[in-house]
């Protein structure tokens, strides 16, 4: 008969190193486990710690915007503090802009030209265009803002340019006194007294009349521009003294449009105001020839062009010039066209109108007693 059976074997409470290599591993997981899971929860809760780094966004490179065509002509100016890029819209306008200079008046500004119709002038918007109301032209200073300036167009019809069948005066003055019983010489009914052209130039201002510049009577004379009934021209000559020192400040405060012409062999210093244009009296042609008139009617076409081209050499600009003693001819129109200027001024009487020959510009004499009543007789 057997024995009684042997007791199960109880497991060996020594821990082999095998078994302890599982056991530290095991512990590690758990632990790196049990840390990734709580950093996770403490970002979503509140986000990344003070000192966490966090990855810098893309910054895309940045297109450069082109430059418009004005923003491209102002980095053309040789005085950039003062410079004006002047751009032109309107129906059937595709002109460029220009540059112009702030603080100056506008100068050149184009007269476009479009089959059927007829130019009526820059507005300083398109409402004022519409209504032909604060037209710009080049009697006025260039105004902008930051350097920029647009201006608008407007159209007539030629049979609506032709209806309004506008007369343009020319006034001419000579010489200026304080005396108001005037001067005692040869030359008296030349002196205004300085008080009446106080008189008349504030009467000029108050009305607001438009101040054609010499291009827009050329362009209104060929019937391209529409100039406006109440328009006027002031005109000086010689540049006397008497001129400067007492007429000059006269239509700069009023900001009148003045054209003085100048004896370049005379005077030869620049434009006294910024509102007073500078054209030809001839450079050395104010005096008689051998015929007792004026040295223009007394030599060959190729010498008065030559005078001319002196003259404009100085000034600097052609345009127009004023006859000496309003004594002209023949021979001296084609000196006149010669030389490349687009009209002359006489002291004929008269008033300019679509069609009136260009170098037979007429004029309203302003003389010695003229009062304002006389003036607005004469021109409205």
């Amino acid at each position: 008969m057997s024995g009684p059976s042997p007791a199960p074997r109880r497991p060996s409470l020594k821990v082999t190193p095998r078994r302890r290599a599982w056991i530290t591993l095991i512990v590690v997981l758990s632990i790196a486990v049990l840390a990734l899971i709580t950093t996770t929860t403490v970002h979503a809760l509140f986000g990344p710690g003070p000192s966490a780094k966090v990855a810098a966004p893309h910054t895309p490179t940045p297109t450069l915007t082109p430059l418009t065509p004005a923003q491209a002509l102002l980095k053309t100016a040789a005085d950039p503090a003062r410079a004006c890029a002047v751009s032109f819209q309107g129906d059937g306008i595709t002109l460029p802009p220009m540059l112009q200079t702030d603080g100056a008046l506008f100068t050149g500004l184009p007269i476009p030209e479009r089959a059927g119709s007829v130019f009526a002038g820059w507005y300083p918007t398109p409402a004022a265009a519409q209504t032909q109301t604060d037209r710009v032209n080049g009697s006025q200073l260039t105004t902008c803002t930051d350097h920029e300036r647009t201006l608008y167009a407007a159209w007539t019809t030629p049979e609506q340019n032709a209806a309004t069948a506008a007369r343009i005066p020319i006034l001419m003055y000579h010489q200026f006194t304080t005396k108001p019983g005037g001067e005692n010489n040869w030359l008296r009914k030349n002196y205004v007294y300085i008080e009446d052209f106080k008189t008349q130039m504030a009467y000029v201002s108050s009305q607001k009349f438009y101040m054609p510049t010499w291009d827009e009577l050329n362009a209104f004379i060929d019937g391209k521009l529409f100039l406006p009934k109440h328009s006027l021209i002031i005109t000086d000559d010689d540049a006397d003294s008497t001129w400067l020192q007492l007429a000059v400040p006269v239509v700069t405060e009023n900001r009148l449009l003045t054209t003085s012409f100048v004896i370049t062999s005379a005077r030869q210093e620049g434009s006294p105001s910024p509102y007073v244009l500078q054209r030809s009296h001839t450079n050395d042609m104010h005096r008689p020839g051998a015929n007792g008139k004026g040295l223009m009617v007394n030599v060959p076409a190729d010498q008065v062009a030559a005078d001319l081209e002196r003259s404009a050499q100085i000034l600097g600009v052609k345009e127009v010039v004023a006859y000496p003693y309003g004594h002209y001819d023949a021979t001296a129109e084609a000196g006149v066209t010669k030389a490349g200027f687009l009209l002359a001024r006489t002291i004929e009487y008269g008033y300019v109108k679509i069609g009136t020959p260009k170098l037979e510009l007429p004029v309203i004499r302003i003389n010695y007693g003229d009062t304002v009543d006389g003036l607005r007789k004469n021109i409205g």
